[in-house]
């Protein structure tokens, strides 16, 4: 899922069909990007998000009948996507992940409840993203950089410029998030190919809630986020 804080992130941005939000609606839009059927599943994967006490197996699965469900749905509700983006505004703690397809391949198995502190941030009116790994409210590591949405593909594009370690905050070459996630196991192999190309890392949402957002990493994996409060900046 991209740095698993969940993002490596690189690349420069391709504006044909990306869309800007006309207004930054809050989470009140956010009931609006789940359709109805779909509430079933949106309850067990808040459960999971909330308690941690859901069997992963049915995680999972929940998961990728969301994300079949959803990927119906917007082709029948074209305002879905900026339904889902507005939603997106605000910050989220990884609950879940399976961990991209290269860490499965070399764990052998899939990641599931997440076991650190990691806060990912978007602000959908400056288009700025962050991501953050946290020991209790103190960042440890931090990066930040901007983000675009793809609205027919409900598609998130992005990159970091930007690390902070332990509060020091400096720049990053092109492709550095990339090379960091990689080397570290925490984002995919595929993000450095494709910063290598400029093309950024992104996340396909499948949905996003007053509660909890879903979505699948450039790297393969599925990964459920709970809202929580605002990080400090």
């Amino acid at each position: 899922c991209g740095l698993l804080l969940p993002a490596a992130l690189e690349g420069r941005w391709c504006h044909a069909s990306v869309a800007r939000p006309r207004a930054a609606a809050h989470c009140s839009s956010a009931v609006a990007s789940v359709p109805a059927t779909a509430t079933d599943l949106t309850a067990l994967l808040t459960e999971a998000a909330e308690t941690r006490g859901v069997d992963d197996q049915a995680v999972v699965d929940a998961l990728l009948e969301l994300e079949k469900r959803m990927r119906a749905a917007s082709k029948e509700d074209g305002a879905l996507s900026l339904a889902t983006l507005a939603a997106l505004d605000g910050s989220w703690q990884l609950a879940f992940t399976t961990g991209t397809v290269d860490m499965q391949n070399k764990l052998g198995a899939r990641i599931n409840y997440f076991p650190i502190k990691a806060v990912q941030t978007f602000d959908t009116t400056t288009m700025g993203i962050t991501n953050g790994i946290y020991l209790g409210d103190f960042a440890v590591l931090r990066f930040f950089g901007s983000f675009e949405w793809a609205e027919s593909a409900r598609r998130l594009n992005f990159d970091f410029d930007e690390i902070a370690i332990f509060g020091l905050r400096v720049r990053l070459p092109k492709g550095g998030a990339a090379q960091i996630g990689a080397s570290t196991g925490l984002g995919s192999e595929n993000n450095v190919a494709r910063a290598k190309r400029d093309k950024p890392a992104f996340f396909n949402w499948i949905s996003a809630d007053a509660k909890i957002a879903t979505a699948r990493g450039g790297g393969g994996g599925l990964a459920l986020w709970q809202r929580v409060d605002p990080q400090d900046s």
